[in-house]
This record gives structure tokens, sequence and C-alpha cells, in this order.
């Protein structure tokens, strides 16, 4: 008799509200990349968490936002198609602030799917009032039949376990989709080309990140040793902001390639040698062709 149980659960939310920091928390491993930047998540990345005969496959979505380009257009889709497809939401939301109108439009989505959702308040720990964390809790029930609120702080690790409990309670009996040591559907390359854009967002200011895709040209493991030859292109939109990410005496881009090569090291548990390179892409954010080439569609 089969006691497996499955559900796959995509995590929505506005932009930066914390939902690529809660999945590696959940996952107990970093497959997401975590910037104070929002639209760090570009597409939809899957995680998968096996616990004895429960299997739950997060899908990481774009934050919802109003897009400005033809990419922030293929991300909102992402998030359309991900809540469409999925047993249930966890819906990740701020502890304090004026309710969204993207928020909005979300719960009417969930509200048209019929979907079970779990809400988790994320950043608790920025709050000191526990009676704003109340009447935060009251707000958002009124608005939708919840499965469970749950406070967390996915910098902290606070809650956590009770979170997971919760999303577990979601399964229904099922055959497992992947082995149970899978961790996410991304190629080694698409790791690693994030890895690096992830270094982007967190070093460079204002815009320029956003304007910046990674393109992994060569990853080969060298015969008979533990070492990995990664060669990658950085390209943004104009030629000044190809001289800031290379920075005076190429400082900027041997620190993100360091930092990034660091990550790298640390989940594919080998040596790494990493060269990075940065070319210029006019406008690609609203180009068909190179959004495709970038596989951001």
């Amino acid at each position: 008799m089969n006691t497996q149980k499955t559900s796959f659960i995509a995590i929505v939310g506005c932009p930066n509200v914390g939902k690529s920091s809660i999945l590696n928390r959940l996952l107990g491993e970093k497959i997401a990349i975590v910037s104070d930047k929002p639209q760090t998540t570009r597409t939809r990345i899957m995680g998968v968490l096996t616990e004895e005969e429960t299997q739950l496959v997060f899908t990481d979505t774009p934050g919802f936002h109003r897009p400005k380009t033809k990419l922030g257009e293929k991300m909102i889709k992402a998030v359309d198609e991900s809540i469409s497809g999925v047993d249930a939401c966890l819906f990740v939301v701020e502890p304090q602030g004026e309710l969204r109108a993207i928020e909005e439009d979300l719960i009417k989505k969930f509200a048209q799917n019929k979907m079970k959702v779990v809400l988790a308040i994320n950043k608790v720990d920025t709050i000191p009032e526990k009676e704003q964390l109340m009447q935060r809790i009251l707000m958002f029930s009124k608005l939708y039949d919840f499965e469970a609120i749950v406070p967390v702080s996915a910098v902290k690790g606070d809650n956590m376990k009770a979170l997971l409990d919760e999303l577990k309670k979601l399964a229904e009996p099922g055959y497992h989709f992947f082995p149970e040591d899978t961790l996410t559907d991304q190629p080694e390359r698409v790791l690693a080309a994030e890895m690096i854009r992830e270094k982007l967002l967190r070093n460079l200011d204002k815009e320029i990140p956003h304007g910046t895709a990674v393109s992994i040209e060569k990853m080969r493991e060298r015969e008979d040793t533990e070492i990995i030859d990664i060669e990658a292109t950085i390209y943004c939109e104009k030629e000044s902001h190809k001289g800031i990410i290379i920075g005076k005496g190429g400082a900027m881009l041997k620190r993100v390639s360091t930092r990034a090569r660091e990550d790298m090291e640390r989940f594919f548990d080998c040596k790494v040698n990493l060269k990075c390179w940065v070319k210029v892409k006019e406008d690609w954010r609203n180009r068909e062709g190179l959004i495709h080439n970038f596989g951001l569609d």
C-alpha cells in the first residue's frame, strides 16, 4: 500500500518580501538567490523537500508587480501560470504597512482558483510590538480563508518548523515525483549563473544590476581532478554600465567573481576556476530573442 504524500506549492507575494529566503530556509540549502533589491527572482525556481513519506515541491516565483518591460511581462506570466498549476500557495507578506493593490490581486486569483493558501507573515523580527502583529493577522484573516497564518523570520529562522508543519498538512496521497535526494530542478549552469547575478545585485547600486544577465559559456570538470572550469559572460544594457561592473582596475568584477566562486565551491563541493567577461547588449530586457537566449522566458 502506498503511503506517500505530495503537494506542489507556489511561493507568491510582492517583490522583496523574502520568498526566496523562506524557500532556502525550508530546504536547508541555498538554491534561490537573495538580495535586498526587488525582483531578484526572474524565473520559476523549483525546490524539492522530501521528509519520510511526504514530498513538497516548491516553486519560487518572481515578485508580483506591474511590469515595465517585456522581461517584466514574462515574470508576471510565470506567477500566473504557477498559481493555476499547483495544489496550494504559500503567500508571503511583510508584518506592517497598508495592503498593496498587488496583494489584493493575488487574493482574487486565490479565490478564482479556489486555492488552498498558507499565509506567512515574514520579517516579524523587525517589529517590536506584538499588538502590531496581531492587527496584521486579523486584517489578512478577514480577506481570505487561509489554511493557516504563520508569523516567521526567514533571516533568523524563527518559526520555520511551524510553517513547514502547516505546509505538510496540504500534502495529499500520491506518489513522489522526484527521487528523495533531489533538491532542485535547476541545471548546474543555471545555478552558477544565478550565483554571479546575486553578487551583482548585492554589490551594484540602483538600476544597473536589474539590467544585467549572466550566461555560462563553459562549465567543464577537469579530468582526474576535483576542479570545475567555468567561463561566464555578464551582459549589461549600456557601455557606461560595463565600466561600473568592471570597476577601477577591474576591482568590482574581481569582487563579484571571487564571492560568486566561493558560493559555487560551497554548493558544488569542489574547487572552481571562474572567469568572467562583460559585454553590452542594449535594451535586452525588451528584446524577445535575447530574453529567450538568456533562458528567461
